[in-house]
């Protein structure tokens, strides 16, 4: 049984064909370059709503409630992480969860950093997905995720008045 299966990813591969990888780590980062936490994200499913879920650990970051983001561009260059773009918007609809004209694709509820600085949530993308279609977090190259200073108000556009960018992480196949 394993040289049959073998031999269909032999020629999956050979023709082209990709198989669905499982889950994508993401390292994030500070201003400073400092590695501040990671995020794996995966495709997400709970019967009738697909998106994307993202698992974040993260520590060393002010407490208190911040947005949490999925931006336009793969890039995350600080100190502003500027580079990263607006946010992941494919449908071109306005900002916000509660927004009628929204959301983003890359729009998720707000995440709470601990007293410590730590925090290890998962958060959903709901309008985003793990797949080759146009909301995909890979399409163009990919896309980044971004951690915000103060947390998303969820009607305001373009961005929910949620503040500096104070991390970010790259996601690339």
């Amino acid at each position: 049984m394993f040289k049959h299966c073998a031999l269909i990813v032999g020629i999956g591969f050979a023709l082209g064909i990709g198989f669905a990888q499982d889950s994508t780590a993401v390292e994030i980062k500070n201003a400073a370059g400092d590695s501040v936490g990671t995020a794996t994200l995966s495709a997400a499913s709970d019967g009738a709503q697909l998106g994307v879920k993202i698992a974040v650990e993260l520590h060393g970051l002010p407490p208190g409630d911040h947005a949490i983001h999925l931006h336009q561009n793969p890039k995350c260059e600080g100190p502003a992480f500027t580079t990263a773009g607006p946010h992941f918007n494919p449908d071109h609809k306005q900002h916000g969860l509660e927004n009628p004209s929204g959301p983003h694709a890359g729009d998720m509820k707000n995440i709470t950093i601990s007293s410590d600085g730590a925090a290890k949530v998962t958060v959903v993308a709901a309008d985003a997905n793990y797949t080759s279609e146009k909301n995909s977090i890979f399409a163009n190259g990919g896309t980044a995720i971004v951690i915000h200073a103060k947390a998303d108000d969820m009607r305001s556009d373009p961005s929910g008045n949620a503040g500096d960018r104070i991390a970010c992480g790259v996601i690339k196949k």
